[in-house]
C-alpha cells in the first residue's frame, strides 16, 4: 500500500457522518474517510447482521469490539474476536462475506 502525500490528519470518528447499509439481515453503519484512493471506515454491525453480497475487494480489517464471522466463498469460515484482524487482497480467491450474531465494531482500510 502506498499512501499519497498529504498533511498529518487527526480524525474524530464520532463526528464523521454515518450512513446505514442494510444487509441480507440486520444493518451496518459506516463512518467513512477517503484519503487519496484509500478508504478508511469505522463500521458497526447490528446483532444478526449478514452481508447481502460476496466482497472481492481487498481489506485490512481489525475487530474493535464484539465478534465477527467471515466466510469465504470456497467454504472456509473464520471467527474473529476483539483485537484480531484479517488481511485479504483484491479479486484473488478470497471472495468473502461477513456476519455478526451479537454485533461488532470494526476498523477497515481498503
Amino acid at each position: 500500500m502506498k499512501i499519497a502525500a498529504q498533511p498529518f490528519t487527526v480524525t474524530d470518528w464520532e463526528s464523521a457522518p454515518e450512513t446505514e447499509h442494510t444487509g441480507e439481515t440486520g444493518s451496518a453503519w459506516w463512518r467513512t474517510l477517503y484519503v487519496g484512493d484509500m478508504r478508511l471506515r469505522m463500521v458497526r454491525y447490528s446483532p444478526g447482521y449478514l452481508a447481502d453480497h460476496w466482497c472481492d475487494r481487498g481489506h485490512v480489517l481489525l475487530v474493535l469490539e464484539g465478534e465477527l464471522s467471515t466466510e469465504l466463498r470456497d467454504g472456509r469460515a473464520f471467527t474473529l474476536k476483539a483485537g484480531m484482524s484479517y488481511q485479504v487482497s483484491d479479486y484473488r480467491d478470497a471472495a468473502h462475506r461477513s456476519s455478526s450474531r451479537l454485533g461488532t465494531k470494526l476498523f477497515i482500510v481498503d
